[in-house]
């Protein structure tokens, strides 16, 4: 295949301008002139490093990288590109499980990773100002002398960068209690592509004037590139304690979440795993799960001694209303480490066994019962197996849907699996992505979710800041609805 051709497995990209691909010399040397030659990446062995993401299904060697170490480098770097008409992928770490730092063979990768600086500490205040290249357990490490951390805690937390977590709105296990980036972040200073550095937020929980700040967490690097952030940061909680709870069937699980979310008590995190899942990750990190189970739940609360107690009693007796079969409270710190070792590391052992889609939708939490029903028909009606592993908490489903890579046909029936069970999402009043974003995974779905009036809404704001159409230009929005249209 040649240099820069994509390979899709389903889900069209545009072609590369050749205009573009004719002048690469030109727009290397530009590059050159702006950042210094170690943190410009032009050679095909280098840049084939950045040609995909967690996303693998479509792969293309960009066609320069280039690693700033400055808001002001970064400035200078999209001015420039803007003017050669050059579209350009923002790249935190490159984790994102949609597609949404994907290259394309015309485009110019502008990565994060040496912009990882703490820049300012302020306890008094609980804040803390980092460059967005750094990881977000980075920043947790970074004030836990003091008793603080960083709320937000996806998965892939010791390697995602918080320019990721701003760009999808990434949340995570503890997500319940303490919410989403969105609830955690003050302000950040974003460079458009024209090379403008603007300051949105501030030091505050609120700020003058409309609140941009919501529109660019989330916005999946469609209006500029996030160099730096002021984050929250929480004193830790005097303690914490996670139990399991195993049930016979998922719909129970389901029933026993809305009746924790119902009684008014907010755990810092419940956590689902179904029967698959669990022997899954049983077998891999031997933490104790209950293999008879044909659902379990992860439960964590926090506070004093006193009050954990309590909490767990509460939610032991509603457990075994809805007919749980196993109860297990953690009584040591080594128990509670095996329980979110096993959860944490779900994704990791179901890789050892299959590939896999890992899918993200969110739903009402009353509707869990009947969505988990729903998932298991529709993967059995495509002839595939699914483990489910999410939090419940919050409605946050992340299906892994189970296939062979090297089946064509077994790709196929992946992909359109997926797809039914984000459809699915939407129609029982939920959404189509919690944390990992459109991407180009779900971009051909969101038609699904909006009408054209709304897509036409959200494609005017894009324009706003990015008026060629440049930042990260084939996501998020179906291809067609690029200014002048794109062949698909």
């Amino acid at each position: 295949m040649p240099e820069g051709t994509p390979s899709t497995t389903g889900i069209p990209m545009p072609p590369p301008d050749p205009a573009i691909m004719a002048r690469r010399q030109a727009i290397v040397d530009g590059l050159a002139g702006l950042v210094p030659a170690a943190n410009l990446i032009v050679s095909e062995d280098e840049r084939r490093a950045y040609e995909t993401d967690a996303f693998t299904a479509y792969r293309a060697v960009p066609l320069a990288v280039v690693l700033p170490e400055t808001t002001e480098e970064v400035a200078a770097i999209l001015k420039f590109l803007n003017q050669e008409g050059v579209p350009v992928i923002p790249r935190g770490a490159g984790t994102s499980l949609a597609g949404g730092a994907l290259p394309q063979a015309d485009a110019v990768v502008v990565g994060l990773s040496k912009m990882s600086k703490v820049l300012e500490l302020r306890f008094e205040d609980r804040l803390a100002r980092v460059q967005a290249g750094i990881t977000n357990l980075g920043i947790s490490g970074a004030v836990a002398h003091e008793s603080f951390f960083y709320a937000p805690d996806p998965s892939s937390q010791l390697a995602c960068t918080i320019a990721g977590n701003i760009a999808m709105n990434s949340g995570g296990a503890h997500c319940l209690k303490y919410g989403v980036t969105t609830n955690n972040i003050l302000g950040v200073r974003l460079v458009t592509m024209a090379g403008e550095i603007l300051d949105i937020g501030g030091d505050a929980m609120d700020a003058d004037g409309y609140d941009l700040l919501g529109i660019v967490i989330g916005s999946e690097g469609q209006f500029g590139i996030v160099t730096e952030a002021v984050v929250r940061i929480l004193p830790m909680a005097e303690g914490a304690r996670p139990m399991l709870v195993g049930f016979a069937t998922p719909e129970e699980a389901g029933r026993c979440v809305a009746a924790i979310i119902a009684s008014g008590i907010i755990p810092v995190a419940i956590e689902y795993m179904d029967k698959l899942a669990i022997e899954i990750t049983e077998g891999f990190a031997h933490a104790g799960y209950p293999l008879d189970a044909g659902a379990m739940l992860i439960i964590e609360v926090e506070g004093s001694d006193a009050e954990i107690d309590h909490l767990l009693g509460l939610i032991s007796t509603m457990a075994r209303q809805h007919g749980a079969t196993t109860i297990k409270i953690s009584k040591s710190e080594a128990e509670s480490a095996a329980i979110w070792k096993g959860r944490k590391s779900a994704f990791g052992a179901t890789g050892r066994i299959a590939d896999y889609i890992c899918m993200d939708g969110t739903i009402p939490t009353g509707q869990l019962p009947m969505v988990l029903k729903r998932i298991d028909e529709i993967t059995e009606s495509h002839g595939l197996r699914v483990a489910n592993v999410f939090h419940a908490g919050d409605g946050n489903l992340h299906p892994l849907v189970l296939y062979n890579v090297n089946d064509a046909d077994q790709r196929e029936k992946a992909e359109a699996c997926g797809f039914d069970i984000l459809r699915l999402c939407v129609e029982a009043g939920g959404c189509l992505t919690g944390e990992h974003g459109v991407g180009i995974e779900k971009r051909d779905l969101m038609r699904e979710q909006f009408d054209q009036i709304d897509l036409d809404q959200q494609r005017d704001l894009k324009l706003a800041f990015d008026p060629k159409w440049l930042l990260n230009p084939a996501k998020v929005f179906p291809l067609d609805m690029r200014p002048g249209g794109w062949a698909a």
